[in-house]
């Protein structure tokens, strides 16, 4: 005898077809669940109820007939039917009417939009003071390489004999630049360059950070090998010639009123915003690039979030085509564009600038100083800091004031050079990862956090040396 096999119910298909009693139920379930809001916002409770008993009833049926994979009979249907169309008779005798029904529940869509809304804020915030919060193992790591700083005066001579080096403004060698506080990003940056050069004794690094950690990365890239690489470390605050009379950014961050914008509780400034590096003298310091080095020709900026994963030699030989900067482009999105940076509804912003230009990221540039001072870019980023002193071009941040200070003198470059999303987006094409000469972990999720995406954080990983003590006492404990 042949068994006979029941095709399984889809109650999906069951519930959007027109003629089923799922449908039916399903329906009328919601119209109660709305008169349940109802009856109790007109404190009639006992209706509430009762309309609340007959959605349970509905659900359970429902859920029955998805169980047993078999349609739900009428005999099942009718009675639950026939008790929910005669309570929903009662509400709409009750004067609550569709009018009503629609007003009520549009109050209630917006008031859970606005507690979605609230949420995201929230979690926004949450999110910005985890990102900004400096991870106990790197201030762990710090405190102990700024006592080797201090306990031992070898480090101190060498470093001032280093000082002198004349490597350090050879422009036939490949010079690299990263402004940075933290010790260990900076040394991944550092260590993923030289692994992937063709030639690590040719490069040379210009490191410049805050006077709380000096000492540390003067310890850090003294005390350990680098193949050969020429490794500089400097002290910002030892830049006399950067004062408030000539740059307008520390007139800013001195400014009493600026700081409160930012930091205080100003419903304009969205969570993201009310990071303190964008008003960093360190993350500006980058405008400054040609004065610092006032011999050198070329040079290539990265950002202490980046890793290296191919010789960046060629970059020093590209043609730049007579431009400053050589910059991957971002506007493969509509997003990246100028008008989503600026504000075009002021004329200053309208009358120079193409709301359609392209935009493009900071993190990984090639500069040719010659270009730059030939332009005085410098004297262009001053111009337009002191025009934005009311906050009204633009929020925040290096990307908006570099924009408009490279403007027409920026040089789009491959963008396999420079993939940036890896702090944010979790869908990266493995693909352009892999091709990609240099990946950026712009966004909250810096893979020094807990937040990291562990996708990820392996690449950023590889180029810790794990072995070291310190970081065995700091970072793996």
């Amino acid at each position: 005898m042949e068994r006979v096999v029941h095709e399984k119910l889809n109650l999906t298909e069951e519930i959007l077809s027109a003629t089923s009693l799922s449908r039916q139920l399903a329906e009328q379930m919601t119209l109660a669940k709305a008169y349940v809001v109802i009856a109790k916002e007109h404190n009639n409770f006992h209706l509430a109820w009762e309309l609340s008993s007959m959605i349970r009833s509905c659900q359970l049926l429902l859920s029955k007939a998805a169980m047993r994979g078999k349609p739900i009979t009428l005999e099942e249907a009718e009675p639950i039917i026939s008790r929910l169309s005669s309570l929903i008779y009662k509400a709409e005798d009750a004067h609550y009417d569709i009018a009503t029904t629609i007003v009520t529940m549009k109050s209630h869509i917006q008031a859970l939009e606005e507690r979605a809304n609230a949420a995201t804020v929230q979690s926004t915030v949450f999110g910005q003071l985890v990102a900004e919060a400096f991870p106990k193992s790197l201030h762990c790591l710090i405190l102990k390489l700024s006592a080797d700083w201090l306990k031992r005066p070898p480090l101190q001579d060498l470093a001032n004999e280093r000082r002198n080096s004349p490597r350090l403004v050879d422009n036939n060698l490949y010079h690299f630049c990263i402004f940075s506080d933290n010790v260990l990003a900076t040394s991944v940056v550092v260590n993923s360059t030289i692994s992937n050069a063709d030639h690590s004794k040719q490069i040379v690094f210009h490191i410049i950070t805050n006077g709380v950690s000096y000492g540390a990365m003067q310890a850090w890239f003294l005390s350990n090998d680098f193949k050969g690489a020429m490794i500089e470390v400097q002290n910002i605050e030892e830049f006399s010639w950067l004062n408030v009379s000539y740059a307008p950014i520390i007139k800013q961050l001195l400014d009493v009123d600026s700081r409160a914008y930012y930091f205080g509780e100003n419903p304009d400034v969205e969570p993201k915003l009310r990071n303190p590096k964008y008003i960093s003298l360190l993350n500006h310091l980058r405008f400054y690039i040609p004065e610092i080095y006032p011999q050198l020709e070329k040079i290539v900026f990265l950002d202490d979030d980046v890793v290296v994963q191919k010789d960046l030699t060629p970059l020093f030989s590209l043609d730049l085509h007579g431009n400053v900067n050589g910059a991957v482009e971002t506007c493969l999105e509509a997003y990246h564009r100028y008008y989503k940076y600026l504000n075009f509804s002021n004329p200053i912003i309208s009358s120079k600038f193409d709301p359609q230009a392209c935009g493009w990221a900071f993190g990984m540039n090639v500069f040719d100083l010659i270009a730059w001072r030939k332009a005085n870019v410098t004297a262009r980023y001053h111009y337009w800091q002191e025009q934005n002193s009311d906050k009204t071009l633009w929020k925040l941040g290096t990307l908006p004031v570099g924009l408009l200070a490279f403007y027409g003198l920026t040089e789009p470059l491959d963008r396999r050079w420079h993939v940036l999303g890896l702090g944010y987006d979790l869908n990266i094409d493995n693909r352009l990862i892999e091709s990609a000469a240099v990946i950026h972990f712009n966004g909250n999720m810096k893979p020094w956090l807990k937040l990291a995406i562990g996708r990820y954080k392996p690449l950023w990983e590889r180029y810790i040396n794990l072995s070291h003590p310190y970081l065995q006492e700091c970072v793996t404990s």
